[in-house]
């Protein structure tokens, strides 16, 4: 059984940083890609970055291109991904959910934004960022 657990989340003031981490496991499969999405109050969600297996292909957002930085770590079966926030705006706030899907389907569909969600095969329960200004 697949399963995804965040961390990382808090609360920052704008201009600081964190870092968030998908401990991803019970993969059977070896390519695959696992990204981070947000969701704000009142708000769709949004793809913020991804990276798919092998060639640690990525993806970032518009708004988090410049500022975050996705990595990733496979030990002893279990795969962590990382997602390093700096330079945080209060606009970033967001409940911010790890997702992973098989194959490269998920890293393809996000660029495109909405309906990218369908994509993702697994969820974590998400870790919530509030940046204050």
């Amino acid at each position: 059984e697949v399963q995804l657990v965040e961390s990382g989340g808090g609360l920052v003031q704008a201009g600081g940083s964190l870092r968030l981490s998908c401990a991803a496991s019970g993969f059977t499969f070896d390519d695959y890609a696992i990204g981070w999405f947000r969701q704000a109050p009142g708000k769709e969600h949004e793809g913020v970055s991804c990276i798919g297996s092998g060639d640690g292909s990525t993806y970032y957002g518009d708004s988090v291109k410049g500022r975050f930085t996705i990595s990733s770590d496979n030990a002893k079966g279990t795969v962590t991904v990382y997602l390093q926030m700096n330079s945080l705006k209060p606009e970033d706030t967001a409940v911010y959910y790890c997702a992973a899907g098989r194959g490269r389907r998920l890293l393809a569909a996000m660029p495109f934004g909405k309906g990218s969600t369908n994509f993702a095969d697994y969820w974590g329960k998400g870790t919530l960022v509030t940046v204050s200004s």
